[in-house]
């Protein structure tokens, strides 16, 4: 009699795990078809983001369960209990497949997130610290290298990515603007020589802009040297020159990208000042 009960109670457990399969089968679909969704060229709705997350969640607790009821049929009621090895190695692989998708999913949020900073930091600068188009482009160029540096990659799919970050993270630029007399900025101008990947634009009639690229990391004081290597002559007064060094989205200031005037209205004559984060 003792022995009918175990074998009937066996049984209801074996059911619960057949149920919960079956119910981890049609939530993996669902999670499956809601993963196609996302991508880092598609706008992602808030509710495909949110059905994502607690569909994964529902994943997890069938999981969950169909361990835990595994757990006390194999210990307590071995004897009355066969495993089925096909169903558990299908469950294993739902349970790899659904986490390398969240981490995909995650990832590529991330990625998405950071693309919709870097167009909204870079929209509001390229419009306010050159005018020309073409050294909006080169700029944005620049700040698109930067973005590829500037988030983290969190799944563990994706080290080689985190390898490449992690050794490319020197890389920075330095916005500049320079401010004097007329003639001060014509002859500024002309003898300024900068290599390809940097920019200079005559702003305004006494401003002069610019953008320096850096491979490596180098001290504010040795930017802060190389332009005065270009302002430091006998034959001129000396112009004002304001710095902002930018390793990061977390360095771009707005209040001066969109009025460095401020800034520089309270400087002295000669005076090289760099701003930092």
């Amino acid at each position: 009699m003792e022995k009918q009960r175990v074998e009937h109670y066996v049984a209801s457990l074996e059911q619960i795990i057949k149920n919960t399969h079956l119910d981890l089968r049609e939530t993996m679909s669902a999670f499956q078809e809601l993963c196609r969704w996302v991508n880092p060229g598609r706008i992602v709705p808030q509710e495909v983001i949110t059905g994502i997350r607690k569909t994964y969640k529902e994943i997890q607790e069938q999981l969950t369960k169909i361990r835990g009821v595994n757990q006390l049929l194999g210990s307590k009621y071995r004897q009355y209990w066969r495993r089925d090895s096909l169903r558990n190695r299908e469950i294993l692989e739902v349970e790899f497949l659904a986490k390398n998708l969240y981490l995909k999913f995650e990832y590529t949020l991330q990625e998405i997130q950071a693309k919709r900073k870097l167009r909204d930091s870079a929209q509001r600068m390229s419009f306010t610290w050159f005018h020309s188009e073409e050294n909006q482009t080169l700029f944005l160029r620049n700040l698109r290298k930067l973005h590829k540096l500037d988030y983290n990659t969190r799944s563990d799919l994706e080290v080689t990515e985190r390898r490449e970050v992690a050794q490319s993270r020197l890389r920075s630029f330095s916005l500049f603007v320079l401010s004097g007399e007329i003639g001060l900025m014509d002859i500024l101008q002309s003898r300024m020589q900068l290599r390809e990947y940097d920019i200079k634009e005559r702003y305004a009639s006494e401003e002069l802009r610019g953008l320096l690229t850096h491979l490596r990391e180098i001290p504010h004081s040795e930017v802060e040297r190389v332009i005065k290597r270009f302002t430091d002559s006998a034959e001129f007064s000396k112009p004002k020159c304001l710095l902002l060094p930018i390793q990061s989205q977390q360095d771009i200031k707005e209040e001066l990208l969109v009025s460095p005037e401020e800034v520089l209205r309270v400087m002295a004559e000669g005076e090289v000042r760099t701003l930092l984060a």
